[in-house]
């Protein structure tokens, strides 16, 4: 089933750990996330393993 709605995101990532962008690799245009971000990301990993 196709969605028709295209202006709401199905998932929020404004707290996914490449949503604060430090900067970007010049050739393959990967982000990387802020060093914070990368700490918070693994705590909240750590927090929810089951």
């Amino acid at each position: 089933m196709k969605r028709k709605s295209k202006g709401r995101p199905i998932e929020n990532h404004n707290n996914a750990s490449w949503a604060n962008i430090e900067k970007t690799k010049k050739n393959s245009g990967v982000t990387i996330p802020s060093e914070e971000q990368v700490l918070n990301a693994k705590q909240y990993a750590d927090d929810n393993e089951k």
